[in-house]
């Protein structure tokens, strides 16, 4: 990152132009407290519970199925991270080289939207959290006026990480890597402890298929940071080493994972109802004793917080790209009025429509697949991006091409994104091919969307890359350590 932004306290003041070579400084080791940080999710635990009670696997399954998935996920995270150091852009900001000036405000909508979205979800889930710790600390109970102030003070805190920027979203990652740590080692003793460790390793072995399908469950939740990748990896030296960059990404993902996927498979062998569980904050808050019930709701808590300020940080971005002329930490506040009055709505006048409301983003996430599959098969031929071109919004821009639009980019992941939707189930949507096959009944949709995406952009001709490579320094791999 560049001296001034990693200065203590400083506000990154750059927004989605590229960051000269002079002020990449960071490290590919900054990359592990960032994915640990993006997956302190309680929801991790309810997936967990799932392979056990819905998949009927085993313990030594659910730990190949905990092993296999970030693997899966995270390894495209760090894959598509790579486009970061070497076009020193945010990931939507690339994307205008593959779809186009204009093309690129299709994919970037959708994505956008699922951002705000889910951000609102979290944001709700926050508040209920603080919510359950004040009940069980102090005896207050819930009423209209406290449900405000906890959303307020949720969204206003994960404004101002994010707001600040990259120095104040990393630090507060890596300090939230230590209190996960700690988290982890409660756990752990409890489970040690009060587990039937008879019952957990007697549970008989659950179908093959039925682990591919669990590895697909939990890696598709890694799939939605896929676009933000580049974002965090901007301010890398075009010489870091790409090696790094993916295993600081699968590394820090999968160190938590692995435990919360665990976690959540012992504990449904005695509470299965915990794989159903609308909120599993409050079921775990009230089936744990008090001693670790307040540190997994504070940890809970913290998770939501970063996951939201690293999305907010990168939603700014997008909303960026989609022609919104102002400073980053502005743009970042968008999408935070956004999330305060969407999620007021939700927790006072519409709480029934929370099912609804998430089954739509679950449908938006299918847009992130597509994007996935065209700008990861861009990435296999293209071997710089023109600093110039992606901040040139008219025509006049490298990356006009036709009218603004890059055809077969757009083509292959309009294609990809309706072919995902064919095997994509909701509760108020089902595809033609979302039943009675297997990509279909097991959520693996996003899988068929990457790869049809992918593999049709790179069968479909594309627009003569015109830029040329003359500010770009020699790439080497492995010059930089972690």
């Amino acid at each position: 990152m560049s001296k001034t932004a990693a200065s203590e306290g400083a506000l990154e003041t750059r927004g989605i132009e590229p960051v000269p070579d002079a002020e990449r400084t960071a490290k590919t080791r900054e990359l592990f407290p960032t994915w640990v940080a993006a997956n302190i999710s309680v929801l991790l635990l309810t997936m967990g519970a799932s392979l056990v009670v819905t998949y009927r696997l085993n313990f030594w399954q659910a730990v190949v199925v905990a092993i296999a998935a970030p693997m899966v996920s995270y390894g495209l995270v760090g894959l598509i991270g790579i486009a970061g150091k070497r076009g020193g852009a945010p990931g939507m900001a690339l994307s205008r080289a593959v779809f186009g000036q204009r093309g690129n405000l299709l994919p970037g909508s959708l994505i956008w939207v699922a951002r705000w979205g889910w951000e609102t979800i979290n944001a709700v889930t926050g508040a209920y959290a603080v919510l359950t710790v004040l009940d069980i600390l102090f005896g207050i109970k819930q009423n209209d006026f406290l449900v405000i102030v906890t959303l307020l003070c949720f969204v206003v805190a994960t404004f101002a990480i994010s707001g600040l920027g990259i120095n104040a979203v990393q630090k507060c990652n890596k300090y939230a890597t230590y209190l996960f740590g700690l988290f982890t080692a409660l756990v752990l003793v409890y489970l040690i402890v009060e587990t039937d460790w008879s019952k957990v390793f007697d549970q008989p072995a659950g179908k093959m298929s039925l682990m591919v399908a669990g590895i697909g469950l939990i890696a598709a939740g890694g799939v939605s940071w896929i676009p933000t990748s580049p974002d965090f990896t901007r301010y890398l030296p075009r010489t870091a080493s790409s090696k790094a960059i993916v295993r600081n990404s699968i590394g820090g993902a999968g160190i938590v994972v692995l435990p919360m996927v665990l976690m959540g498979a012992v504990m449904a062998v005695s509470t299965p109802g915990l794989a159903s569980a609308a909120d599993p904050v409050s079921f775990l808050g009230d089936l744990l004793p008090m001693w670790i019930a307040v540190p997994y709701l504070l940890i809970a808590l913290v998770g939501m917080l970063l996951i939201n300020a690293m999305s907010m940080y990168s939603a700014g971005f997008t909303a960026q790209t989609l022609g919104f002329k102002v400073p980053r930490h502005w743009a970042v506040s968008v999408n935070a009025l956004i999330s305060l009055v969407f999620g007021g709505i939700l927790m006072l006048v519409a709480t029934s429509f929370m099912g609804s409301f998430i089954a739509f983003l679950s449908l938006l996430a299918v847009a992130f697949s597509a994007w996935v599959g065209v700008f990861g098969a861009d990435m296999f031929t293209r071997k710089h991006y023109d600093a110039a071109a992606l901040v040139d919004t008219t025509a006049t821009s490298a990356y006009w091409y036709k009218g603004g639009f890059s055809p077969a980019a757009v083509a292959a992941w309009a294609v990809g994104l309706g072919a995902g939707l064919l095997f994509t189930s909701s509760t108020w949507f089902s595809g033609p091919l979302a039943t009675n096959n297997f990509l279909g009944e097991y959520g693996l949709g996003w899988i068929v969307t990457i790869v049809v995406s992918g593999l049709l952009y790179l069968a479909l001709p594309k627009p003569k890359d015109t830029t040329t490579a003359l500010q770009e320094a020699p790439e080497e791999p492995e010059a930089i350590a972690v």
